[in-house]
């Protein structure tokens, strides 16, 4: 499992159930890495989607604890309990590589069980956010196997850091 994420310096992703920002650049990237394979969010990340439309050429889980949340092309789970047995299911062979999105709790419960993780982070710090997910440079149990030159768009500089787990 992979995590892919955009962060502010203090490892924030997102404010009001908005990304921190718009890159262009990394919006492309983000679907290049995960087009044709698995991509999991939870509700709010859904609720953030332009038109709140599954993310194409993609298999789009959402998992959600409203038992009445239900949306054309996501498979929704109302526990993470039956993530597991439906990726068997659906990916029996492990074709497809399984991408963990959005958003912070879910990115939370799904840390230890992520083995790689694409982060683009953002020189700006975000304060009023109220999304986090871990600090990977923190954490002994990865380390940084790549890592981007600096890159500016509309005045936002940015680099790509690409994560591995070392132990589990």
């Amino acid at each position: 499992m992979n995590l892919i994420f955009a962060v502010d310096g203090n490892w924030r992703i997102g404010s009001n159930g908005k990304m921190l920002v718009t890159i262009e650049e990394d919006l492309h990237r983000f679907k290049r890495i995960t087009e044709g394979h698995i991509v999991i969010m939870g509700r709010k990340t859904v609720e953030a989607l332009p038109e709140q439309k599954p993310l194409e050429n993609r298999t789009n889980i959402v998992i959600t604890r409203n038992k009445n949340f239900n949306k054309e092309g996501f498979i929704v789970l109302n526990s993470l309990e039956d993530l597991f047995p439906l990726l068997k299911e659906i990916n029996p062979n492990k074709e497809k590589e399984v991408f963990v999105a959005g958003g912070g709790t879910i990115a939370r419960q799904l840390l230890l069980f992520s083995n790689r993780a694409y982060i683009t982070k953002i020189f700006l710090d975000f304060p009023n956010a109220d999304t986090f997910i871990p600090n990977l440079d923190l954490d002994p149990d990865w380390r940084v196997v790549k890592e981007s030159e600096v890159f500016k768009e509309n005045n936002i500089y940015y680099r790509y850091v690409d994560y591995e787990r070392v132990r589990y």
